[in-house]
């Protein structure tokens, strides 16, 4: 799987197509923050822009690959295990940007009576929330159950605009449990989101691997 992930990465920086989602969640970031705004407020901003940016990066992943090269793949490693591993690089380097964006953000918030540790905890999985909500919209909304670009990208508007809004999703817990928590100054982390976020990710990894070794 390491090697899988190397060369999923490797397809990834090279192509230069994460830059645009990258850029997306920085000008999100820049509009939607302002400096001295309550920390928690701001924070459950940083999260949910993170849901249609890992979304997006997900579809990258899953469709960078030329037929014939993902051909060669799946053939010495397995459909299942090649599409595992652009999944995990899709939902990765996301993540990794929500907690750089995290930190940033705690750094120039207002944290009067909250702990900037309390802060950073609730802020990182509150951004590991969305993004692996939205890590199951961008692998749903892609083959092998979406083939066609643009069905697939309404898809995923659509599907990260409702992972914000239904009731029951984890990422609108998250975000929803900062913002109130700004209104009372009490960071509670959002373990539950969280959890659930991960399972969703999973149930959504294990239906879509097993979709692609099936169907194609």
């Amino acid at each position: 799987m390491t090697a899988l992930l190397r060369y999923q990465s490797g397809l990834l920086l090279r192509s230069q197509r994460w830059l645009a989602p990258l850029l997306l969640y920085a000008a999100l970031v820049g509009v939607g923050v302002q400096a001295g705004e309550p920390v928690l407020g701001a924070l459950g901003f940083t999260a949910a822009a993170l849901l249609p940016v890992s979304a997006w990066s997900v579809r990258i992943c899953l469709t960078q690959e030329p037929t014939a090269a993902r051909s060669v793949v799946a053939a010495a490693a397995g459909r299942g295990r090649a599409h595992l591993a652009a999944l995990v690089t899709g939902a990765g380097w996301p993540v990794l940007a929500g907690a750089v964006a995290v930190l940033a953000v705690t750094a120039i918030g207002d944290r009067r009576g909250t702990a900037p540790s309390a802060a950073v905890a609730s802020g990182l999985l509150a951004a590991l929330a969305c993004g692996l909500t939205g890590a199951a919209v961008g692998a749903l909304a892609s083959r092998p159950f979406l083939r066609a670009p643009g069905w697939s990208v309404a898809a995923l508007v659509l599907g990260s605009l409702l992972a914000l809004v239904t009731t029951g999703s984890p990422a609108k817990y998250a975000m929803t449990a900062l913002v109130a928590g700004a209104r009372t100054a009490t960071a509670e982390p959002p373990w539950f989101a969280c959890a659930g976020a991960l399972l969703l990710a999973a149930a959504v990894a294990v239906l879509s691997c097993r979709a692609t070794a099936r169907l194609e």
